[in-house]
C-alpha cells in the first residue's frame, strides 16, 4: 500500500499544472500616432506653414520608419503576452522538476527510513515532500521569467521607439526644425 502512495503521489506532482485561460479582446486597428504624439516637440524655426509641416512630419516618419525598420502603430506593448511566453519557456524547461524532487526525496527518505527500520515509508515520505518542494521551485521560476519577460517587452518596446524619434528628428531637423 505504501508504494501505491508513493506512486500515486508522484502522477499527482508529475501533472502539467492546469493553466488559466482568459479571453482576449481582437485587437482593435487604430491609427498610427503623430510625431508629437510619441513625445516630439517640433517648431517649425523657419516659417514653415501648418500644412508645410504636417508634410514634412509625414515624409519624415516615413524616411524613419525605412531607416529603423520599424512602423508607428496605436497601442501598447503586450507585455502579458510576453510574459506568457516566457513562463511557458521556463515552465516547458523545468516540466520534471517535481518527478526530480520526488526522486531525490525518496532516496532521502529510504536513507532515513533505513536507519529507523522501516525504509518503504521513508521512501514514500520524502518523496512526496521532494515533489512538493520541486514543484513550488518551478512554480516560482516560471512566475519570476514571466515578469521578467514582461518587463524585457516593455524595455525592448522603450528602445525602438528611441530609435524611431531619433530618426525622425533628424530628419526634421534637416528640414529646417527646432525638435526636442
Amino acid at each position: 500500500m505504501r508504494w501505491y502512495i508513493l506512486f500515486a503521489a508522484l502522477a499527482v506532482l508529475s501533472a502539467p499544472p492546469v493553466a488559466a485561460q482568459q479571453a482576449v479582446p481582437a485587437s482593435q486597428s487604430s491609427a498610427p500616432p503623430s510625431l508629437s504624439q510619441i513625445g516630439l516637440y517640433i517648431y517649425p524655426a523657419k516659417g514653415q506653414s501648418a500644412e508645410q509641416q504636417q508634410a514634412d512630419e509625414q515624409a519624415c516618419t516615413q524616411w524613419a520608419e525605412s531607416q529603423t525598420g520599424l512602423t508607428l502603430s496605436g497601442g501598447k506593448v503586450d507585455t502579458q503576452a510576453a510574459g506568457q511566453q516566457a513562463a511557458q519557456q521556463t515552465a516547458e524547461a523545468t516540466q520534471g522538476a517535481a518527478v526530480a524532487g520526488g526522486a531525490k526525496g525518496a532516496l532521502v527518505g529510504l536513507a532515513i527510513g533505513s536507519i529507523s527500520g522501516n525504509a518503504g515509508e521513508g521512501a514514500a515520505i520524502g518523496a512526496i515532500a521532494g515533489g512538493v518542494a520541486g514543484r513550488r521551485a518551478r512554480k516560482r521560476a516560471v512566475e519570476e521569467s514571466g515578469q521578467a519577460g514582461a518587463e524585457q517587452a516593455q524595455a525592448q518596446s522603450q528602445q525602438d521607439l528611441n530609435a524611431f524619434k531619433q530618426a525622425a528628428g533628424a530628419c526634421l531637423q534637416g528640414r529646417g526644425y527646432t525638435v526636442s
